[in-house]
């Protein structure tokens, strides 16, 4: 339900999929493409070949009754002053088998895919540094919450912690450990290619890279018969009606905040008093960690204060939709901070959940009459919901959604329906006018053209930074 509600961003990482169905076949290089493994895959393929074998030399005769042969690394390739060694490209084409990746049982073969891997690794490498030069920060404390969901995910997908343990010395990995170790140092340099492609597009410094008319119908006709079903879509704009607390409600839970920013002030710990007191489930057991942030990201009364405040100091009461909030910002750079916060909600009865309902029926009516839709978001709408989502998979609605709307088409006024609110444990009120709706069918050639058009500039525009970048640094392959 949060996801349908609260995440604009749904409706994009769905044409996504578009996306990465024509991306493979046009030769997308996105940033972070040679560091293999930001979204692990339980491990189901056999250990792979051990790395080159050197016997020590050992008078005639004797090699038989000699211990087993010494493993030898090598350097395969060097990126400035950084080796990349034969091991480091074997662990990578490990991490790729576990994703899917067939080895060529021919030598030759694979040989050229070993080759192919470790120049995306130099890529990969290029880009880390350039990152480095750059001053691009990449939180760490986003990265082991990235890696914790991650390593849970993949532990729920076996019986039990011996069996998973199990399957990981089976593939090659190690230890769960060894295998998070992995995964978080991937994960950061995934992280650190995004973001200095990023903050080069920022700085003006990336120019996108035009394409031709030849270069796309050759992307479009090896890509077309690939190309998935379009999925029913529907698009609507919706009013939420929150029950909204008492005065007496609002005022009991203001003065529990205040009364814990006195604590605070007394020397009290933020952390431990935010696992203690905070009522925002996602962040209450780290302690109100809400990570890096940039502006906007957050209502704008919390996001004024959070950019208002000095590292270090603790805010006076916030009043958002939320509730009430006490924040400390505890690291900041510029355009980005992290920071702290606490949160009390005013506690919600089901004398307000019915006033809130009420107030939906009346929405609903004032939208039938013809009232302007705008005028009465302004006045009725919950402002920690979306308003609009233009585009979304009509499979993917939820259950109250998917059966509220049914199969009604574009104008269709629907609501008031009940929706979950597990944070103040009660529900919320929605009225909504379709604004799109499409049969499932053919993407248009126009579409595909279009995002296979600005694939191969994103594609055009790496590889051109890639190669500059090699023309400034000292790169040799030795494989």
């Amino acid at each position: 339900m949060r996801d349908l509600r609260s995440s604009p961003s749904r409706p994009q990482r769905r044409r996504g999929r578009l996306r990465f169905a024509v991306a493979a076949l046009v030769g997308l290089l996105a940033p972070g493409s040679g560091a293999a493994g930001l979204q692990p895959q339980p491990p189901a393929t056999p250990t792979p070949p051990a790395p080159p074998v050197a016997t020590a030399q050992l008078p005639a005769g004797a090699r038989q009754a000699a211990d087993p042969p010494l493993e030898v690394d090598r350097v395969v390739a060097v990126v400035g002053t950084t080796p990349i060694l034969y091991s480091e490209l074997l662990d990578e084409l490990l991490m790729r088998r576990a994703r899917g990746l067939q080895l060529p049982e021919d030598s030759a073969d694979r040989v050229r895919v070993e080759r192919e891997v470790l120049g995306e690794m130099v890529d990969a490498e290029l880009l880390v540094q350039k990152a480095k030069d750059e001053k691009v920060e990449v939180s760490d404390d986003d990265l082991n919450r990235t890696i914790e969901q991650q390593m849970k995910e993949i532990r729920s997908r076996f019986a039990s912690e011996t069996e998973f343990r199990t399957e990981l010395r089976r593939s090659g990995f190690g230890t769960p450990e060894d295998y998070r170790r992995r995964q978080l140092e991937l994960l950061r340099r995934g992280e650190y290619q995004r973001e200095v492609v990023q903050k080069l597009r920022r700085d003006q410094k990336l120019a996108p890279s035009p394409v031709s008319e030849g270069e796309l119908d050759e992307a479009y006709q090896q890509s077309k018969a690939t190309v998935p079903k379009r999925e029913a879509q529907i698009g609507f704009r919706q009013i939420v009606v929150a029950p909204k607390p008492t005065p007496a409600a609002r005022q009991a839970a203001r003065a529990k905040a205040e009364s814990l920013l006195v604590e605070i002030a007394r020397g009290g710990d933020f952390e431990l008093i935010a696992k203690r007191e905070s009522m925002d489930p996602g962040t209450k057991e780290l302690g109100g960690d809400l990570g890096w942030n940039r502006r906007g990201k957050m209502l704008k009364e919390f996001d004024d204060m959070m950019f208002a405040l000095p590292v270090g100091r603790v805010s006076p009461i916030v009043e958002t939709a939320y509730g009430y909030h006490i924040i400390r910002v505890d690291r900041a750079q510029p355009a980005e901070v992290k920071a702290r916060h606490i949160l009390i909600r005013p506690v919600i009865d089901s004398a307000d959940a019915v006033r809130a309902r009420l107030e939906a029926d009346s929405v609903r009516a004032a939208l039938a009459a013809g009232a302007d839709f705008d005028s009465l978001s302004s006045r009725h709408h919950d402002p920690v919901e979306n308003g609009s989502l233009p585009e979304f998979p009509r499979a993917e609605l939820p259950g109250s959604y998917a059966s509220a709307i049914g199969e009604g088409g574009v104008g269709a006024l629907v609501g008031p329906f009940a929706i979950d609110d597990p944070a103040n444990k009660t529900q919320k009120f929605v009225v909504l006018r379709v604004t799109m709706a499409t049969a499932a069918g053919e993407y248009p050639e126009s579409e595909i053209k279009a995002r296979l058009r600005e694939q191969l500039s994103e594609a055009k525009t790496i590889r051109k930074l890639i190669d500059n970048l090699k023309k400034g640094t000292y790169v040799s392959t030795r494989l």
